[in-house]
C-alpha cells in the first residue's frame, strides 16, 4: 500500500496544483505565521480586504481564526519567507487527506480497490477538491481540520495508540474548535483495548498541550481563555446574515437548506448551470453520501459517528450565514 499511498498524494497534490485559482488574497495564515517567528502573536498590517480582524492595543491586530495551519506552515515561511502561498499547504494537506482516507478504507475493509476508490471520493467527489485547491483561510482551516480528524480515525481502526489520537484530535481542536465534539466518538474506539482508564490519560497527555496553547493564545489576545474572536470583528453585526446576533436558533433552517436542498443556478446562456455561492446540497455535491444512510444503525460505532456529526452541526448552524 505504501507505493499506492505515494502515488495518490503525488497524484491528488499535482490536481490540486493545476486547478487552483493561484495565491489567494486571504492569506491571514501566512502573515500570522511569518509574525509567529517574530515572537508575536498578532499582525502588523490591516489591509482593506483581511475583514475578519480583531483590533487590539499599539497597532496589533489578531487573527480570529483557529492558528494550527498557521503553525503548520512554520517551516514553510522560515525558508521561503512571507512569499509562501498558503493555498500550497491546503494542497499538500488535501493530499494527504486523500491518503488518510484510503488507509482508513483499507484498515476496516482490507480491500485496496474500495481503498482507492474511497480516496478518490473524497479528494474529487466532494468539496475537498474545492477547498484543498483554494486554501484560502477558511478553506485551509477546514482541510486541516479533516486532515487532523482523519488521522485520529486511522490510528483509531489501527493500533489504538492513545497518545498519538489525543496529539491529531488537539490538531483538530486547534483547527476548528467545535470539532471537540466528536471526542466521544474516539472514546468509545479506545474501549476495547486493555487498561482503558491509562489509555484515557495517555488521551489526555496527547490533547491537553493543544488546549493550554489555545488557552494562552486567547488569554493574552483578549483577556480570557475562550475564543471570543468571533464576537469582536468591528461591524460584524452589521451584516445582514447576522441580523439576529452571531449565535441564534433561526440560522438552523438556512443551514439545513444549504446542506440539503440548495440546488444551482439555471443560466441562460452557457455554461448553463453554476454553482450558488451561498450553498449547494451535498447529495449533489457527493451523491456518495446517501450509501451513508445504509450503514447499520445498530452499530454503535455508527451511532456516535452520527452523534458526532450532528453535535458539529448544531454548533455551526447557531452562526449566522452559511459554512
Amino acid at each position: 500500500m505504501k507505493k499506492l499511498f505515494i502515488i495518490a498524494f503525488v497524484f491528488s497534490f499535482i490536481i490540486y496544483l493545476l486547478t487552483s485559482p493561484g495565491k489567494t488574497a486571504h492569506d491571514y495564515f501566512t502573515r500570522l505565521s511569518a509574525s509567529f517567528l517574530q515572537g508575536k502573536y498578532y499582525l502588523t498590517e490591516n489591509p482593506p480586504w483581511l475583514s475578519e480582524l480583531v483590533p487590539g492595543p499599539s497597532g496589533r491586530f489578531y487573527v480570529i481564526q483557529p492558528p494550527m495551519p498557521a503553525i503548520l506552515a512554520l517551516p514553510f515561511v522560515f525558508v521561503f519567507g512571507k512569499s509562501f502561498e498558503q493555498q500550497f499547504l491546503a494542497h499538500i494537506l488535501g493530499a494527504g487527506l486523500v491518503v488518510l482516507t484510503m488507509a482508513l478504507s483499507y484498515r476496516i475493509k482490507k480491500d485496496k480497490l474500495l481503498a482507492v476508490w474511497s480516496g478518490l471520493l473524497v479528494g474529487f467527489g466532494s468539496i475537498v477538491w474545492y477547498l484543498a485547491s483554494v486554501g484560502s483561510v477558511w478553506y485551509l482551516g477546514q482541510v486541516t481540520v479533516a486532515f487532523f480528524l482523519t488521522a485520529a480515525l486511522v490510528e483509531s481502526f489501527g493500533k489504538k495508540r492513545a497518545i498519538l489520537i489525543g496529539i491529531f484530535l488537539g490538531g483538530a481542536f486547534l483547527s476548528r474548535i467545535h470539532t471537540i465534539l466528536s471526542l466521544p466518538l474516539f472514546i468509545f474506539l479506545l474501549h476495547s483495548k486493555k487498561n482503558l482508564v491509562g489509555n484515557l490519560i495517555y488521551l489526555g497527555v496527547g490533547m491537553i498541550p493543544f488546549f493550554l496553547f489555545n488557552f494562552g493564545y486567547n488569554f493574552v489576545r483578549f483577556g480570557t481563555i475562550f475564543d471570543k474572536g468571533y464576537f469582536l470583528v468591528p461591524g460584524i453585526y452589521s451584516e445582514s446574515w447576522f441580523s439576529k446576533g452571531m449565535l441564534n436558533i433561526a440560522y438552523v433552517p438556512e443551514h439545513l437548506k444549504a446542506l440539503f436542498l440548495m440546488l444551482p443556478k439555471f443560466l441562460p446562456n452557457p455554461p448553463y448551470i453554476e454553482p450558488s455561492w451561498y450553498g449547494l446540497a451535498i447529495w449533489i455535491t457527493t451523491p456518495a453520501f446517501l450509501l451513508s444512510l445504509r450503514a447499520s444503525f445498530k452499530e454503535n460505532v455508527v451511532k456516535l459517528s452520527w452523534l458526532s456529526i450532528f453535535l458539529i452541526f448544531i454548533l455551526v448552524a447557531l452562526r449566522g450565514g452559511t459554512g
